[in-house]
């Protein structure tokens, strides 16, 4: 995928295929309000601060995400 150069691996979701699987990642030159890299199997990326990935497993861990899931 073009533009990876540089990213750190942290976590593949799935794996399970050869579709490209949404992938982590940790971009440590990029600003810090667009360190945590979040890629889909489309080549799509997102790009949000530490502190919002953190919000975001909080939110996982206490449940509010699980209808996601299921819809």
């Amino acid at each position: 995928m073009a533009g990876m150069k540089g990213l750190e691996p942290v976590a593949t979701f799935c794996g399970k295929c050869s579709c490209g699987c949404p992938q982590l990642f940790v971009d440590s030159a990029a600003a810090s309000e667009r360190r945590v890299v979040i890629t889909d199997d489309f080549g799509q990326r997102i790009q949000m601060s530490a502190d919002q990935f953190s919000s975001l497993i909080e939110e996982a861990k206490a449940g509010h995400l699980d209808g996601v899931a299921t819809a």
